[in-house]
């Protein structure tokens, strides 16, 4: 199919890092109104440059070859069609007369073509936004000096700012830091309206205490009516911003500029609102924070007639994630939920409360929905994203094949998913059925001996799902010659919340349970050999193999990788997620100390014994970097064989190309230098 790259004949049919880097990453899909064609935005890296530039395509649903939109090496994200179909907004930044964009600006460009316009010049940049029904207007997200007003004021604050010679970040918030940014010093995240014709916007937000989420005041966080009246938002009313805030859901009135709360309640957590076709109601996403810090978030509709709302979804043991998407009927709604390791996209229908598996995954990521057209967005562990066109009628089609000829010459990897006894989540209770994905590498037949990897993921309340994973990628380790286990280990998203919430005050117990049991498991398999067998993770997965080092004896695992992971819930306490630590181990580390230090990896510190490969980055927040340097440092002191591999431009994630290519490398050449294959080891990494 066009718009796939040819792959260079001298090319090794293996999958290694510089491969990886060559696929074209694509973003979620959005539908003209007539659902005909879906643009997607499509990122491409170099790493000769050690750079990426993402640009628009155009796929038709009903056949046909992709088309470029735009062109060049500007960076475009988040496209969007005009209810019209006239036109495509996205955010870019990109060149122009004045130099390139120091922020994600709003750009308009027809589909059949010609050069994208801007339609705005927003001091600080846009976050995100939304087309108004009408076609004409367009709301969306910026951060904004609460202290002035008007556009004229906004911009002198705003370059004020940009003027200034210190460096130093001064305040008094609760919440200064997210991911790998600090939060705009003295700004808040304001809705705006932008007139398309007269390029005159406002602040619909001004001389308000409203605002939305500062952690990520995305595309999610807003809604607008069908009629074009009004819109609907997600507002935390607390004085003190928290990162784990209650929201509430508020309407405004953008003719009399009245705001009302629609849903609110001190014990749970709203988000996600979406009009239905006829703005008779509101869906959103309801979680009880009240009951327990692990609540899934479920699906919650608020009926304009009764002025009340109701939880629907919560006898279905799922986890309901935004975007909300209404049928056109307004009879059921559209979403996707994890299952076991998968993620589907489910239609749940309002009037007998069920939910049925509509496109099942792998992987469902993004959908969109218009005018009975479904086009999907899903990966499966053999394949990155691929859009997928769903038309009445109609099986199944494929509508882009833009990695298809770089993954053309790659063996067939087999895999299997695989159940097995692990923990007990309690003395008296029978030992839960645990998940395990397994991958094998290229023409294996099992006779031969063959080493073990697992790669543990973080979170903890998240999956290793049949999915693809551009920063841990399991084919390519595969494609290394390692078996590769993937355990959904006791706290895992996706299995129902008894599950997930098991792990809750006793970290590192049952994991550590579930992660042994699936290696004696495994062990007894003819291709293993106990001498070959690694543990690696990253975040919480970090945290579990840092674990493992002071809990079990030496040579139990012939090597460990911790990328960023928690070692020391005390210092820990410098995260940008602080406030969740005393749900999820028990209480502060003041009231505590015992309970907390008890599930830190640092009380095991005179038990480290294994060889260990320590990987971290600099502008972490959610994990900081001094984590990853004390167990190293831990290590080093010990006489345990450590290496150590910083990034001083990486976050917790290593994004860069050769970044990551080094990372690999890293990864794979420490493995290799434990590895006792015919008795004998390699030499370490120098």
């Amino acid at each position: 199919m066009a718009a796939a790259r040819k792959i260079a004949p001298t090319d090794a049919a293996s999958l290694d890092a510089d491969r990886l880097w060559k696929l074209e990453r694509l973003g979620a899909p959005s539908l003209s109104p007539d659902g005909a064609q879906a643009v997607v935005a499509v990122t491409r890296h170099d790493m000769e440059a050690n750079t990426g530039s993402t640009r628009l395509w155009l796929l038709s649903t009903l056949g046909g070859e992709p088309r470029a939109l735009t062109a060049g090496s500007a960076s475009e994200s988040s496209p969007r069609w005009s209810p019209r179909g006239d036109r495509i907004a996205f955010l870019g930044r990109r060149e122009g007369a004045a130099g390139r964009d120091e922020t994600p600006q709003l750009y308009l460009i027809a589909p059949d073509g010609g050069e994208a316009e801007r339609a705005v010049e927003i001091p600080g940049g846009i976050e995100a936004f939304r087309w108004m029904p009408d076609g004409r207007r367009i709301v969306f997200v910026a951060w904004v000096d609460p202290t002035v007003k008007g556009a004229a004021a906004q911009a002198r604050s705003h370059a004020a700012h940009k003027a200034r010679k210190e460096t130093g970040q001064a305040t008094s918030e609760a919440m200064y830091r997210h991911w790998d940014h600090t939060l705009p010093q003295g700004r808040v995240p304001h809705l705006h309206l932008l007139d398309l014709d007269s390029g005159r916007w406002r602040d619909l937000f001004e001389g308000t205490a409203y605002e939305l989420s500062r952690r990520e005041p995305g595309v999610h966080s807003f809604d607008l009516s069908p009629d074009s009246r009004r819109l609907v938002f997600a507002h935390d009313p607390a004085d003190r911003k928290l990162a784990d805030g209650r929201f509430g859901i508020v309407e405004l009135d953008l003719r009399s500029g009245r705001f009302d709360t629609l849903a609110a309640d001190a014990e749970w957590d709203f988000g996600a609102p979406a009009y239905s076709p006829d703005g008779r109601a509101v869906a959103f996403c309801a979680s009880h924070q009240g009951r327990k810090h692990t609540m899934p978030q479920q699906l919650a509709v608020w009926w304009r007639d009764s002025a009340r709302h109701e939880v629907l979804s919560a006898p279905w043991d799922h986890e309901v994630q935004a975007p909300l998407h209404w049928e056109e009927d307004a009879l059921a709604l559209l979403f996707t939920a994890e299952e076991h390791g998968r993620q589907h996209l489910w239609r749940f229908d309002l009037a007998d409360r069920r939910a049925e598996a509509v496109v099942r995954g792998g992987w469902v990521s993004a959908f969109d929905k218009a005018a009975g057209v479904l086009v999907t967005l899903a990966d499966a562990l053999d394949h990155p994203s691929r859009v997928t066109a769903h038309l009445p009628g109609e099986a199944p089609r494929r509508i882009e094949g833009f990695n298809d000829a770089l993954l053309a010459d790659l063996p067939a990897l087999r895999h299997e998913e695989f159940w097995y006894e692990g923990a007990a989540a309690s003395p008296d209770a029978p030992r839960d059925r645990v998940q395990m994905w397994l991958l094998y590498p290229p023409g294996f037949d099992g006779r031969r001996k063959t080493p073990l990897l697992h790669v543990i993921h973080g979170g903890p309340h998240t999956a290793m799902g049949d999915s693809w994973h551009w920063r841990w990628n399991a084919p390519l380790f595969a494609h290394a010659g390692y078996v590769v286990a993937l355990v959904n280990y006791h706290g895992s998203s996706g299995f129902g919340l008894a599950f997930k919430d098991s792990i809750t005050h006793r970290w590192g117990e049952l994991e550590l349970d579930d992660i042994e049991r699936a290696t004696e498991a495994l062990l007894e398999r003819p291709w293993a050999d106990p001498r070959r067998v690694f543990a690696t993770g990253g975040s919480y997965g970090g945290y579990l193999v840092a674990w493992m080092n002071g809990k079990l004896p030496a040579g139990r695992y012939a090597a460990y990788v911790c990328h960023a992971g928690c070692f020391d819930w005390r210092s820990m306490f410098a995260d940008d997620a602080w406030a969740w630590h005393s749900r999820e181990l028990g209480g502060w580390y003041w009231d505590v100390p015992q309970r907390v230090d008890a599930q830190s990896p640092v009380s095991l510190a005179a038990g480290f014994s294994t060889p260990t490969l320590v990987t971290h980055g600099a502008l972490d927040y959610r994990v900081p970097d001094a984590q990853g340097l004390a167990y190293y440092n831990t290590l080093k002191a010990q006489g345990v064989p450590a290496r150590l591999l910083w990034f001083p431009d990486e976050n917790h994630w290593i994004l860069k190309p050769r970044n990551s290519r080094q990372w690999y490398r890293e990864f794979l050449d420490w493995l290799a230098a434990h590895d006792r294959k015919g008795g004998r080891r390699r030499a370490a990494p120098q």
